[in-house]
């Protein structure tokens, strides 16, 4: 039995509840996910099937996006300097050849120090403290700054590691206070224990006889740098897609994987960033999101093995994902086939969850056309 739409549109965004229906029709019949999207701070596609309104999901690397808005926050502010080396903020990193990196480097995944030869414990891989204490004597995987990878469970910790030093805070705090409780935002970097009744646990995978013959033909060895990112080199090795469904990671709220959002929250939060909400003002300026939304690194990446692009810590969603987008678009997607992004061109803040984890990982394949069907009403509603 096809899933009920619920929710609303604004006018001239008919087509995207069309779109949702269409897709959701060919779905699972257990599926469950959310759309949202904001234009210029408005709210124009507000939808859900297969849950309820409120419900909350573990959004993965969506949460990166968090993490790197507060840094965006922090050098609009002049705290941070992106061309200071890390070693300034962080002394200890320099160690074992990592003294001449900058934070602009690292946040566009240059830094080397995707893992460590012996992988983390649940406990390290929720708590970016520790994370942080292991990586900073980690020798690099490559020559910092020569190239880069994806740093899919660390990058937060490495990021959250510098905010810490320079403000003593944490960056989860940081968020809280100014981009979480201002805009009251659905999105959550440390789930409160009120708020568990509304988690729904991630569903594993269910791929095609096909998909799997994929996912059976990709090398999986233990001491692959795509191993060594994703924690599988651990003495137990991480299942990627229970992460938010362990309490402690839920608790923690570990700022590269362990965010908890609705789509609101997620939309929200990139609306916020570009356009403000309500009497709110943006949160960012506009150079700060050309700059951020800039390339960096672009090329071979060496734990995905395949063509990507970041900008400083986003992803540059225009490229990586959605060519129809406009350039400078900021954004992040999530293992489990979430995805959050801002458009300053067209000013649309875009995202999206599901339950069930897609396949092959990453932002789901749906994200194209209703991403797509939403940027067109922007243009033209």
């Amino acid at each position: 039995m096809t899933q009920e739409i619920h929710g609303t549109v604004a006018d001239g965004f008919e087509g995207v509840r069309e779109e949702f229906a269409a897709f959701v029709a060919g779905e699972r019949p257990d599926y469950e996910g959310q759309l949202c999207a904001y234009v210029h701070g408005r709210k124009v596609v507000d939808l859900w099937a297969g849950t309820e309104a409120d419900a909350l999901y573990g959004v993965f690397s969506s949460t990166k996006g968090a993490a790197y808005l507060v840094v965006a926050l922090l050098v609009q502010d002049g705290t941070l300097e992106l061309d200071r080396k890390v070693t300034y903020y962080w002394p200890e990193f320099a160690a074992e050849g990592k003294g001449d990196l900058t934070l602009r480097d690292l946040l566009a995944h240059r830094a080397g120090v995707v893992g460590t030869d012996t992988g983390f414990s649940l406990a390290e891989l929720a708590d970016d403290r520790q994370l942080a204490e292991r990586l900073a004597d980690q020798r690099p995987f490559w020559r910092p700054g020569t190239a880069f990878g994806y740093h899919a469970l660390v990058a937060g910790a490495l990021t959250g590691e510098v905010v810490r030093r320079a403000t003593g805070r944490t960056l989860q705090e940081i968020y809280q206070e100014r981009v979480r409780t201002p805009y009251a935002l659905d999105f959550h970097l440390g789930l409160p224990a009120p708020q568990e009744p509304r988690f729904r646990t991630t569903q594993p995978m269910a791929p095609t006889p096909d998909q799997q013959t994929l996912l059976d033909a990709t090398p999986t060895g233990p001491h692959t740098l795509a191993s060594i990112a994703f924690n599988r080199n651990a003495a137990e090795a991480t299942d990627l897609a229970s992460l938010p469904n362990m309490p402690l990671v839920r608790a923690k709220g570990p700022a590269s994987v362990g965010g908890v959002a609705s789509a609101r929250g997620l939309a929200g939060m990139y609306a916020a960033a570009i356009s403000g909400l309500g009497e709110q003002a943006p949160l960012l300026k506009p150079d700060t999101v050309a700059e951020f939304g800039q390339f960096h690194s672009v090329g071979y990446d060496l734990v995905a093995r395949a063509h990507k692009s970041f900008g400083l810590g986003f992803q540059t969603t225009a490229d990586t994902w959605h060519p129809f987008l406009g350039a400078g678009t900021i954004g992040h997607s999530g293992a489990s086939g979430s995805q959050a992004f801002a458009d300053p061109w067209s000013g649309l803040a875009y995202g999206y969850t599901r339950r069930r984890f897609a396949f092959p990982g990453g932002a789901a394949p749906e994200n194209d056309r209703l991403a797509q069907a939403i940027h067109r009403a922007a243009l033209t509603a």
